[in-house]
């Protein structure tokens, strides 16, 4: 069985032009024979690219990244995009790294870094939760914002004057999606 090398490269932003070609380049050098390659945030719910890479391989094949960060955006979407690779008999290489888990080494280094990022997210939520608390007992700690919720009454006064949805929602600085909850809620309740 011939292993294909299939690139996958991203930026944040279409503004990263140079980040995009020198992601290409290193792919190419890599050998990639196909490369999938998109231009959005990996806060992005869909990377229709990305999809589309893991879609595309085969079992053999090997899917090549310049960096992690290009491919994973947290330790669980890490360990969900290395398990579907796994289950098709895909190996995963990352350049920067010189990481490949087709050795076994590879396989060690890559679940070591899954397991110190997700340790090291623990500690900060940790200690966010420490500092929470602190402040909370000092009395500095003010919690989120009122939410939309919190002016249910003024929207249904609103609307009682014949106020339109659209100026409900500038008057209040709210959303759409808030004034018709409000109002459904309220008329579910008379």
């Amino acid at each position: 069985m011939t292993t294909v090398m299939i690139g996958y490269a991203r930026t944040s932003t279409i503004d990263q032009k140079a980040g995009l070609d020198a992601q290409l380049r290193d792919l190419q050098a890599a050998g990639c024979t196909k490369i999938f390659k998109e231009q959005l945030s990996s806060v992005a719910n869909n990377r229709p690219e990305l999809e589309r890479a893991l879609e595309f391989v085969r079992e053999g094949d090997v899917l090549v990244v310049t960096k992690l960060d290009r491919l994973a955006r947290s330790v669980a979407d890490l360990v969900a995009i290395t398990a579907a690779l796994k289950e098709k008999g895909v190996e995963l290489r990352i350049l920067t790294m010189n990481l490949d888990t087709a050795t076994p080494t590879g396989k060690l280094m890559l679940n070591l870094l899954g397991s110190i990022a997700e340790f090291e997210r623990e500690l900060m939520l940790e200690r966010q939760r420490e500092g929470i608390a602190r402040a909370k007992a000092d009395g500095k700690y003010k919690g989120r914002a009122p939410t939309a919720r919190d002016q249910a009454a003024q929207v249904v006064d609103l609307k009682r004057e014949g106020k339109s949805v659209k100026d409900i929602q500038n008057i209040l600085s709210i959303s759409r999606a808030s004034v018709f909850r409000i109002l459904k809620e309220r008329r579910e309740a008379c």
